[in-house]
């Protein structure tokens, strides 16, 4: 059976859902969900979008990325600068961002010690000199964990509508699936890695002997990195320029925890004030016959709540009271609620974290507010 006229066919209807680019970063997030890198490269990161996608993962606390061209790189970083929600509730993990322009065919000490290295969509451009360099500044010199290569299955393009030899002009090859794997092995047992072939964008219904569109090597090292290996080379003079670099807030960083405690604080006596005070106020009105003076003010005195309240001695209660004008929250009690217990850890550590920042009582066992001022504003 002549296979063109079915080729024809597919060349004018093939598209894929979400588009290929997509597939390949979601396979990426799929995998650092599966191993929890730590330290993430990506090169060739061009236009930054994986670098953008792989900040919200959790685990991630480094990205770096690297491309020859530094004007894309620039084009697009602004993509990777930390938001005003990073500020107002900074994670509990760090995280920096660096980008570098330099060649993927030179070693650089910055690029050392990563777990994951991605080069998604980048061997077919390298020259044929580049390409020869690649394997030994990947997996000898980098030596991470897991490398992952995705490359076009030239075996594909003729299902593709307007692909006469490459699919983009900048690509010096295109390896058919024998020729990728014979190379991506090679590689593999020369530097002590595993690797397994998959790829995404899948052929139409009966045109499955095309393969993915495109085909994906993973990479596993085998044996854990020896300090005498790819740190010895730690000598290597900084070849790379960096062209962006962003440090994320984090609630590892002291002044960011202490941001986050005071406001947990504050955030939660003042819900504790205010319920307590919306209490009272109703149990104040259940004996309150007199209609119109209770619709004359919007807050009752505080006076008629000290009778018997204020007796409560603070630092040996966990329930907080109002004495005259003023309200008193037991910092035991704000300790107990999960959030503020997990921000701190210790109750010594709240009242360090929260000293000089939150008005307390005399003895600094309780958050004080003055509802007097409150009652004048009203």
């Amino acid at each position: 059976m002549d296979k063109k006229p079915k080729e024809e066919q597919f060349r004018k209807i093939i598209t894929f859902t979400p588009p290929l680019y997509k597939q390949r970063y979601e396979f990426i997030k799929d995998l650092v969900g599966k191993y929890k890198p730590k330290k993430v490269a990506d090169l060739g990161c061009a236009d930054c979008t994986l670098l953008w996608m792989l900040k919200f993962c959790s685990c991630i606390e480094v990205l770096t990325g690297l491309d020859i061209c530094a004007s894309v790189m620039k084009e697009n970083m602004h993509r990777l600068y930390p938001l005003a929600g990073d500020y107002l509730q900074p994670a509990e993990r760090s995280l920096t961002i660096t980008l570098h322009q330099g060649s993927v065919a030179h070693k650089d000490p910055c690029m050392l010690g990563f777990d994951l290295v991605t080069c998604i969509e980048l061997i077919e451009h390298l020259e044929e000199s580049e390409l020869k360099e690649f394997p030994e500044v990947v997996f000898g010199f980098m030596a991470p964990s897991i490398v992952v290569i995705s490359t076009p299955n030239s075996e594909f393009n003729p299902l593709l509508p307007g692909v006469m030899l490459f699919r983009h002009p900048d690509h010096k090859f295109e390896w058919n699936r024998e020729q990728f794997q014979s190379w991506a092995l090679e590689t593999a047992r020369h530097y002590d890695y595993s690797v397994e072939f998959t790829g995404v964008g899948h052929p139409p219904t009966g045109m499955e002997n095309f393969g993915f569109c495109t085909q994906i090597g993973v990479f596993v090292r085998k044996y854990p990195q020896t300090s005498g290996s790819a740190q010895s080379e730690n000598t290597t003079g900084t070849v790379y320029k960096t062209v962006f670099k962003a440090v994320y807030p984090s609630l590892k960083d002291e002044k960011y925890l202490q941001i986050a405690v005071v406001n947990e604080v504050i955030f939660t006596a003042e819900t504790m004030k205010q319920s307590l005070l919306g209490h009272l106020m109703s149990e104040h009105e259940e004996y309150n016959d007199d209609p119109v003076e209770r619709r004359s003010k919007s807050q009752p005195s505080m006076n008629f709540f000290s009778d018997g309240i204020g007796k409560l001695v603070v630092e040996k209660s966990m329930e907080p009271f109002v004495n005259g004008n003023l309200v008193y929250i037991p910092l035991k009690r704000i300790f107990s609620f999960p959030r503020v217990n997990q921000l701190c850890g210790t109750f010594d550590r709240l009242c360090k974290l929260i000293a000089g920042k939150v008005t307390l009582s005399s003895d600094g066992s309780a958050v004080v507010f003055n509802t007097e001022h409150e009652n004048e504003e009203n």
